[in-house]
C-alpha cells in the first residue's frame, strides 16, 4: 500500500518554508509565526518567503495542504471494507500531532482550503465502482459521503472538542461509524 500523495510539485525553497512553518507552529502550538521567524527557520531571506506567499492566507492554505499530503497521508486501500481501518489510523495520526490537525482543520472549515474536500473522495468511487458496481446512485453518493466525512480532519476536532474523546476512542468511533455506513453493502459485493 502506497502513500496518497497530492497537489503541485513544489520548489525546494517552498518545501522548506512549508516545513519549517510545521515546525513552528508545533514547537510553539499556534500558527501566528512571523514570516521573519519562518525564514531564519528556513534559512532563507525574509523576502523569499513573501514572494512564494504574498499573504497570510497563501501560506496557511499551502501549509494546510502539504500537511495532509505528506504527515496526514493516508493508506490507500485495497477494498472499500478496508476503508475503516485505514480512518482509524488516520485518526490516530491526527491525534499524534494535534497542533497540526487543527490548523488543517480550520483552515478546510474557514471555506480557504483550495483541495478537494476529501483527498480519498476519488478511491472510495473506484472501490465502489469495482466492489459494487451495481450500487443505487443515490446509495453510493451516500456511501461516499459519510465515508469521506468520517476520514476528515474535522470529524477528529468534533470528536476531540465536542465529546472530549480520547485518542483510543476517537479512533473507535470513526471506525465503527465506517463500519455502520459499509454493514448494509457488504452482501452485495460483486466476486472479482
Amino acid at each position: 500500500m502506497g502513500r496518497t500523495v497530492t497537489g503541485p510539485a513544489l520548489s525546494g525553497t517552498q518545501e522548506a518554508i512549508l516545513a519549517a512553518f510545521t515546525e513552528l507552529i508545533e514547537e510553539l502550538g499556534s500558527d501566528d509565526v512571523s514570516y521573519r521567524v519562518i525564514a531564519r527557520r528556513a534559512g532563507i531571506a525574509e523576502r523569499t518567503v513573501f514572494r512564494n506567499y504574498p499573504t497570510r492566507v497563501d501560506l496557511l492554505l499551502a501549509t494546510a495542504a502539504w500537511i495532509e499530503a505528506t504527515l496526514f497521508a493516508r493508506e490507500e486501500s485495497k477494498s472499500i471494507f478496508d476503508v475503516p481501518l485505514a480512518i482509524r489510523e488516520t485518526m490516530q495520526r491526527y491525534d499524534a500531532r494535534p497542533e497540526l490537525a487543527h490548523v488543517v482543520a480550520e483552515t478546510a472549515m474557514r471555506g480557504v482550503n483550495g483541495t478537494a474536500p476529501s483527498p480519498g473522495r476519488e478511491q472510495l468511487e473506484r472501490l465502489l465502482d469495482a466492489e459494487v458496481p451495481a450500487l443505487d446512485p443515490a446509495q453510493r453518493r451516500a456511501i461516499v459521503a459519510a465515508l469521506a466525512h468520517l476520514d476528515s480532519v474535522g470529524t477528529w476536532v468534533t470528536y476531540r472538542r465536542e465529546f472530549g474523546l480520547d485518542r483510543r476512542d476517537i479512533a473507535d468511533a470513526a471506525a465503527w461509524a465506517a463500519e455502520a455506513v459499509l454493514d448494509g453493502i457488504r452482501g452485495r459485493v460483486t466476486p472479482a
